[in-house]
């Protein structure tokens, strides 16, 4: 089968993917399996076609991709559908301003066959890692793909210091409630915005905003530290440059928007006086990158696995339910758990080391999902309720986050240059998970508490499970990760090596070279 971006074939399409890729998951284990099968079908349902282009919607009644949800959303998908994942990043590159504003998300004229995007509004930044990770997803096969990313993302991250900073004090600012996609939200009071939207190039004449914001550091960081991994890919020679403008913005934040008695950021208002509530933005910051080893392992401790703040019944709330700003209702994000949180989760507690958690978390919404047998955009907190907002049952945020935390359990997911393989094992049952990526099977069983890998039947590892095992793309082992919540006793084979491995909670045992 012919696979194409839109009008024009492949060949006239920087970074159109080239490789075919699905996935085959098996399991003993009814209860998952249904959910995996009712996750892909209903993810299905949210492909559709935006001026002769495949994309993969937001779903759950957004019809269109936001940038805050759908360059991620699509990476993620890139394991079943490579069309779709690279158009959900490709156009926003194409729709971009030539001042290097991105339109924060891009709605479709069904009848027209138009694309319709929309600038009122930043919408969040889940791109950067996302985007530049499909050029390994495309096997490294496109250079001009990557100088089309360095350029956009310089761009944008010249347009936010251009703009966002508009008392000079090097702190990024958030100029209305749909910046930063927190629709609704308790701490906004106030705010004489109609709509939560602000399409200008100058900060609003409101009693709330303009605010000083982690968020937007965050995206700027990123970008900036994506733009030094390009250089690099490409290069240029520009990643000292780059690298050191990344921890300018670390720096900066660290200085400006944390609290050390308190051990998280806060945003800071119009007045550049601290916003005392404690929001779940901090895992935001830790998606991004942002913060230092320390500043993450913090908020982590302190307040994310706190079941009085945000290590709740179901955990994550969107707002620290002990918060005076706490508040519950339908898309508000001053308080319930949002399925955009848990699929935004994975990234930010693996960036530093908290892998065990990521299960922890994972495991807590396969099992509320499962139970439900449908895919809302919110839950109560202290009750594990669902929310299915205007009864919304097909959010694709909750779907991508229950499939992704699958592949992390019991799959494979490609990261760079490496293969992540998930040795997870599910007790009393079996699992068997294949990547199929440019004709080549990545094959994971688990089995009796053994779990065994495999490249097109080659066998690269045999392992004990509760455990991650990292290997380049032929299979040569890096690392292995314990996930498990406390201290494990792991057998491992590779390579005809045998040995035993004792790991601590997130320990992890970095293999030598092979030479």
């Amino acid at each position: 089968m012919a696979l194409f971006l839109g009008a024009t074939p492949p060949s006239a399409q920087a970074g159109a993917p080239s490789i075919m890729t699905r996935v085959e998951f098996h399991t003993s284990d009814v209860f998952l399996s249904d959910l995996y099968t009712a996750a892909e079908t209903t993810s299905r349902t949210n492909e559709k076609i935006f001026a002769g282009r495949p994309v993969l919607i937001e779903g759950g009644g957004y019809n269109g991709i936001w940038i805050e949800t759908q360059p991620m959303g699509g990476e993620m998908n890139a394991k079943r559908n490579m069309v779709t994942a690279f158009n959900n990043t490709l156009l926003f590159i194409e729709q971009q301003l030539p001042n290097g504003r991105y339109p924060g998300l891009i709605r479709h004229h069904n009848r027209d066959q138009k694309l319709m995007p929309v600038y009122t509004h930043t919408q969040g930044f889940c791109f950067p890692f996302h985007a530049l990770n499909l050029y390994y997803w495309n096997k490294k096969r496109d250079a001009s793909y990557l100088q089309r990313l360095y350029d956009s993302l310089e761009k944008f991250d010249a347009y936010l210091w251009r703009y966002r900073d508009s008392d000079g004090d090097g702190c990024l600012e958030t100029w209305s409630v749909w910046d930063t996609g927190e629709d609704n939200s308790n701490r906004f009071t106030g705010t004489k915005l109609n709509h939560g939207g602000w399409a200008g190039e100058t900060p609003p004449d409101d009693p709330v905003f303009p605010i000083e914001s982690m968020d937007f550091m965050a995206y700027s960081y990123d970008a900036r530290a994506t733009l030094a991994r390009l250089s690099v890919l490409l290069g240029k020679g520009t990643e000292a440059e780059w690298q050191a403008r990344a921890g300018a913005v670390r720096d900066k934040l660290r200085s400006y928007l944390w609290d050390d008695k308190r051990g998280a950021c806060f945003d800071r208002d119009r007045n550049n006086k601290t916003m005392p509530a404690l929001l779940h933005n901090n895992l935001r910051a830790m998606y991004h990158g942002v913060f230092t080893p320390e500043m993450a392992g913090r908020f982590v401790h302190e307040h994310l696995l706190n079941p009085d703040e945000f290590w709740t019944p179901f955990p994550l709330p969107s707002v620290a339910i002990n918060d005076p700003v706490y508040r519950a209702g339908p898309n508000d994000w001053s308080g319930e758990s949002m399925g955009l949180t848990y699929q935004r989760a994975i990234r930010a507690l693996e960036n530093y080391g908290f892998n065990a958690e990521v299960v922890l978390i994972g495991e807590k919404l396969l099992a509320v999902v499962g139970r439900d047998k449908f895919f809302p955009q919110q839950w109560d907190p202290r009750t594990t309720e669902a929310s299915p907002y205007k009864n919304r049952k097909d959010y694709g945020p909750t779907i991508l986050a229950v499939l992704e935390y699958m592949a992390r359990f019991y799959g494979v997911n490609v990261e760079f240059d490496e293969l992540h393989w998930g040795a997870l094992g599910r007790e009393g049952h079996t699992t068997a998970y294949t990547q199929h990526w440019d004709g080549v099977a990545y094959a994971i069983e688990s089995k009796d508490g053994r779990a065994i890998a495999r490249i097109d039947g080659r066998e690269i590892f045999e392992a004990d499970c509760g455990v991650r095992v990292d290997t380049d793309w032929r299979g040569t082992v890096l690392r292995v990760i314990n996930l498990r919540p406390g201290p494990a006793r792991v057998r491992f084979h590779t390579g005809g090596r045998e040995m035993t491995l004792n790991l601590e909670r997130n320990g992890i045992h970095e293999f030598s070279p092979m030479r």
